[in-house]
């Protein structure tokens, strides 16, 4: 290092099934000199990697530790399985536990969901990762319950899938170390909540106070010609036609009330 500071960057780490794309785009739009460098991590290692400064902010899937990182949740899956074509299952729109009660089903060493109970019979043994359990899927071996997003993203022309009723779901959020909510970390917060680009964020009390001071501008716009030096509004009195408007005059004109 020369003494001269290096030029800002972002980083967003990501978790498999979540997809950053259309935030990215806002992004490059909003702020073309701050490149934006996405890393993809395992689920499992998504703290971990925000924990050691791997990256800025994460969009990574729920519980996280909230007494060291902020999230903000963004949406929940629905939760499907994944099963051949041919599988009898196909045949309906939504599926129930009892429905696959006689299949294996899959419970892969980087599973998401956080099962109290898997539904089906278990396997013999554990795919590594879900990628893995996929295969075996198409082998016609079992089958395997995942966030609809990874379906997706291992999608298969030999595979198919249905949403799980009455299973467990997961919630992907935006996440970032407690104590580092950077001013980028902020544009990025702002982008994922869809503000304008003209939104305004974190308004200080300098730029905040013409707005509290306003009523007093108006009040000095109102302020009262030289006949009126109270400031006080003067009343109308009289019926219309009388005289020059005085507030005697006013009194002779005005009938007495009982």
């Amino acid at each position: 290092m020369t003494g001269s500071e290096a030029a800002p960057s972002f980083r967003l780490a990501y978790v498999p099934g979540a997809t950053p794309a259309k935030w990215v785009r806002i992004w490059n739009e909003r702020l073309p000199d701050v490149p934006l460098t996405l890393v993809p991590v395992p689920a499992a290692e998504a703290a971990e990697v925000l924990r050691s400064e791997g990256a800025d902010a994460a969009l990574l899937r729920l519980p996280v530790d909230r007494t060291t990182f902020s999230a903000i949740p963004l949406y929940t899956e629905t939760t499907v399985v994944v099963l051949p074509k041919e599988h009898l299952a196909t045949a309906v729109d939504e599926v129930s536990a009892e429905d696959i009660a006689d299949d294996v089903v899959f419970h892969p060493l980087d599973d998401v969901l956080g099962w109290d109970e898997l539904p089906g019979r278990p396997a013999l043994e554990r795919p590594a990762t879900t990628a893995d359990a996929i295969e075996l899927v198409a082998a016609g071996v079992g089958l395997l319950v995942v966030p609809q997003s990874l379906a997706r993203l291992h999608h298969r022309r030999d595979l198919t899938y249905r949403p799980l009723v009455d299973a467990p779901q997961s919630s992907v959020a935006l996440s970032w170390p407690e104590d580092a909510t950077t001013d980028l970390v902020e544009d990025f917060i702002g982008i994922v909540r869809g503000r304008t680009v003209n939104s305004t964020r974190g308004r200080t009390a300098a730029t905040a106070q013409p707005e509290r001071g306003r009523p007093d501008a108006d009040r000095a716009r109102r302020k009262p010609g030289p006949g009126n030096t109270s400031g006080k509004k003067t009343k109308k009195t009289g019926g219309g036609s009388g005289g020059s408007g005085g507030s005697r005059g006013g009194r002779r004109g005005r009938p007495r009330q009982r």
